[in-house]
């Protein structure tokens, strides 16, 4: 095991030689892609109306590049909404509930939000199965004669489906992914998908604000035959005339986007397209790695996801031996003080942990120079 004291003669525990390059390990927004910076970004866009025909251009080559590197077929389509991936989920959940019952399954606190959306709000009564954080509930047991509302990725959980083979291809109900920490991170059976939201802010290190809605052809139908008992806001509103309002997933978006924010998903979108899927893939899982090396090698410190199998390579939540959140602040203030981490403190509403993110736009280099780090700020914070 390695040794975590790192103590000077006077008791205090020595800085590691060797910073992380960028220390970026938010898990959203998440880092940025190497290379980038604000002058690179493209800016003829700017100034001018979305509805131009550069802002339409723009936007339209932003979803084609979507397209390309999801790998996602013609039959479903993509669109930019508002509000991140909790916009694009609700809009989803707004427009295309109630007409089945429905099962919400909740394992960290993204999932748990839409139990009470569907509860509280929307007031269906749904099937609620969950599990505690670190655990999966058992996927198998899910009814699909109800639409089902999952996350691919627990954000908050580290925890994660381990494929979408437990998604039946005769389903009656609608499969609603929110794919947010998954998209371009796993490999995703879209022909198992109807409902699939993220945001740029993700895998992608893009800026928030704004949504991504990906629809399959169930979905299509679903939103032509059914009108929901709720009045729907203007925002979430994907038809027009009783016909989905097309032009939504041709970069007409419902309200007006900021097209810097739109310019720098283009510049993360045309870096991971120099890599492709599988090289996103690639480095997502080499990160991981290296930080489930890390682990094995302090007694300290554990994963929340004991199971490898359903274990997040983005979102990765770790247990600290005898932490609580006190301690967890001042590890992860010292981490970030000292330039070394920043924002690698677990979920308010989790376990007390830390949280590395380990998506694509991470160096695998920065997660080894990490572990010393790691081991300083638990010494720092045990003797504080």
């Amino acid at each position: 095991m390695t040794d975590t004291t790192y103590a000077t003669a006077t008791g205090a525990p020595v800085l590691p030689a060797t910073k992380p390059a960028r220390p970026f390990f938010s898990s959203g927004p998440c880092a940025k892609p190497p290379g980038w910076s604000a002058d690179k970004l493209a800016t003829d866009s700017l100034g001018r109306s979305h509805r131009s025909k550069i802002g339409k251009t723009r936007l339209q080559y932003s979803i084609d590049l979507m397209r390309e590197l999801l790998k996602l077929p013609d039959t479903h389509r993509i669109g930019i909404v508002p509000g991140s991936d909790t916009g694009a989920y609700e809009m989803a959940m707004w427009t295309m509930l109630g007409a089945k019952p429905v099962t919400a399954l909740a394992w960290e606190s993204f999932g748990e939000g839409w139990v009470t959306d569907a509860v509280k709000q929307l007031k269906i009564d749904p099937t609620v199965v969950r599990a505690d954080y670190g655990q999966l509930p058992d996927l198998d047991s899910v009814d699909w004669s109800n639409d089902v509302l999952f996350t691919w990725n627990g954000t908050t959980s580290g925890v994660r489906v381990p494929n979408a083979d437990w998604i039946p291809d005769d389903r009656e109900g609608l499969s609603f992914a929110d794919a947010t920490s998954g998209v371009f991170a796993y490999d995703i059976d879209w022909t198992k998908i109807d409902v699939a939201t993220f945001s740029w802010q993700k895998v992608l290190g893009g800026e928030g604000a704004h949504g991504v809605l990906i629809l399959g052809p169930r979905a299509v139908e679903r939103l032509e035959s059914y009108t929901p008992a709720w009045p729907l806001p203007k925002v979430f509103r994907l038809v027009s005339k009783g016909k989905l309002a097309e032009g939504v997933f041709k970069g007409e978006t419902i309200n007006t986007p900021s097209m810097l924010a739109v310019e720098d998903a283009i510049f993360s979108l045309e870096w991971a397209k120099s890599l492709g899927k599988d090289g996103l893939i690639a480095r997502s899982d080499a990160n991981a790695a290296a930080l489930d090396t890390i682990v094995a090698e302090r007694d300290w410190l554990g994963h929340l996801a004991a199971d490898p199998a359903t274990r997040s390579k983005t979102s990765v939540c770790l247990t600290v031996e005898g932490a609580d959140e006190a301690m967890i602040k001042a590890m992860a203030a010292a981490l970030e003080k000292a330039g070394a981490a920043y924002d690698v403190a677990g979920y308010r509403d989790a376990p007390p942990g830390l949280r590395i993110w380990c998506g694509a736009t991470v160096d695998t280099a920065d997660i080894v120079a990490l572990g010393p780090w790691l081991d300083w700020a638990y010494a720092t914070a045990k003797a504080g």
